[in-house]
């Protein structure tokens, strides 16, 4: 096997996370290594299992007022169009 192959060319390979002000290179963190990059504490959130039951009535209130209120706009439509249209049939 030929160790020709192996040797350095004679032009210097920069390494792109170096900068360089005569190529133009912009620095990168590509060559760093994930525990440098990853230096900020994952905080790990608890999430209580515990549920207000007065929310969950609060909820559960709004709910069946906002059908009762579609209940009502439906109905209302519903005599409004009745009545219009036996006004305009006599």
């Amino acid at each position: 096997m030929s160790t020709e192959s192996l040797k350095r060319t004679s032009d210097p390979i920069e390494n792109p996370s170096q900068h360089s002000e005569s190529n133009n290179v912009v620095e990168l963190d590509v060559l760093k290594h994930k525990s440098d990059v990853l230096r900020a504490p994952a905080k790990i959130r608890e999430v209580s299992k515990r549920v207000n039951i007065e929310i969950l009535k609060q909820r559960l209130y709004e709910e069946k007022k906002k059908e009762k209120v579609k209940r009502t706009i439906i109905l209302s439509s519903v005599i409004v169009s009745l009545g219009a249209l036996t006004m305009l049939t006599y």
